[in-house]
């Protein structure tokens, strides 16, 4: 068994167990997801994107993604108009609701974020974002999802 508990990819699936655990922990009053907290914060940085854009710049599949934005919706965090050059194309922001929660809701995501980190050294904190990043980097094609930065 120390085999498999000390195998990369088990430890990531475990590491991700973690981390919703937590997020669901100190999010729980807000009724929202990890995913849906990507899918808000994204809208506040880029306002008016389409769900394709939207989708490369969260890596979640846009066929799921779609699921994501009806209850984002329903909840009534954002807004899904025509765009101004093609009616077909459904541009998406935030609600007004969806920006105060927005704001209520980051300390706790910021405390999730604390809390997975905080058993670590300080060095060791910075050391595990930065491997993850290259980890996510290196192998960003691999998935089925590819993150798409958004440009400077």
């Amino acid at each position: 068994m120390e085999d498999l508990y000390r195998m990369p990819g088990h430890l990531i699936r475990r590491a991700q167990q973690i981390s919703t655990a937590l997020f669901t922990a100190e999010c729980a009053a807000f009724d929202m997801t990890s995913v849906q907290y990507a899918a808000l914060m994204t809208l506040a940085a880029h306002p008016g994107i389409d769900a394709t854009r939207l989708s490369a710049l969260i890596a979640f599949d846009r066929s799921t993604l779609g699921d994501v934005l009806e209850r984002l919706e329903a909840k009534g965090w954002i807004l899904r108009g025509p765009g101004p050059d093609d009616r077909r194309v459904k541009l998406l922001r935030l609600s007004d609701a969806g920006l105060a929660l927005l704001d209520q809701v980051t300390p706790a995501v910021r405390r999730v974020q604390d809390r997975l980190l905080a058993p670590l050294a300080s060095d060791d904190r910075a050391t595990m974002i930065r491997l993850l990043g290259e980890l996510a980097d290196l192998h960003n094609e691999a998935t089925a999802a590819p993150l798409r930065k958004a440009s400077a």
